[in-house]
């Protein structure tokens, strides 16, 4: 093994994601390479294939060929950029064609992506202690997340499929796969909701056929409208 190839073993975390021309958060979604093989992780399933690159292209390219998950036998084709420990890639969904740029645009089924390199998978939040005295509410237990809408851009659905919350007492986990993302001690007042720690505010609505929140971003004047349903 040599050249890039080589270079690109390990773990890489992505730190950026743009999909048909829009920015989404990268979710704690991650890339590891050993030998020709890749797994990708927290990215609504787990990917997994046989990678070839080629350096003699301009700009260089690299094929994903998956064998295991949801698009097995299907074939992702990219381009990509590499420089130290920071890895560039911009591919097509499976079965799209190849970019011939880095940059995405709405229709393309394009993603873009810059990842870093990681020894493993992207720290778990510090839980906070649960409270076993804390009262149960009406949100209480385990919820899937079907739709996310980020400032009026829906999030990608692989992401929305790999996201579930835990409201247990007066505490909220949200999870991006087996991974704890963030948590906070919430307060309900009527339809309001809260997330203390967090520092978010918002309202939800709770009905049979399941859970809607919309709550202000942390640290900033934009709004994320989410939809939940109750796990059996």
């Amino acid at each position: 093994m040599k050249g890039d190839l080589k270079q690109l073993q390990g773990s890489w975390n992505i730190v950026s994601l743009e999909v048909d021309g829009d920015e989404y958060p990268p979710l704690g979604g991650r890339i590891a390479i050993t030998g020709d093989r890749f797994v990708s992780l927290n990215m609504g399933a787990e990917y997994e294939g046989a990678m070839t690159v080629d350096e003699s292209a301009m700009p260089k390219t690299f094929d994903m060929l998956f064998d295991k998950g949801p698009h097995a036998g299907k074939k992702s084709l990219g381009i990509y950029e590499l420089k130290k420990d920071e890895w560039k890639i911009c591919l097509g969904f499976a079965g799209s064609t190849r970019p011939a740029k880095f940059v995405t645009t709405k229709g393309t089924g394009h993603a873009l992506e810059i990842l870093r390199r990681g020894t493993g998978p992207v720290a778990a939040v510090k839980l906070l202690q649960t409270d076993s005295s804390a009262p149960r509410t009406e949100l209480e237990g385990e919820w899937s997340m079907t739709s996310c809408i980020q400032n009026g851009k829906p999030m990608p659905k692989p992401s929305v499929s790999y996201a579930r919350r835990v409201f247990q007492g007066d505490r909220t986990t949200l999870y991006i796969g087996p991974q704890a993302s963030s948590q906070s001690r919430f307060t309900l007042s009527g339809r309001n909701i809260d997330y203390i720690d967090l520092e978010q505010t918002g309202t939800f609505e709770l009905s049979e056929k399941g859970l809607k929140i919309s709550i202000t971003e942390r640290g900033g004047p934009g709004r994320t409208v989410t939809e939940w349903k109750r796990k059996a």
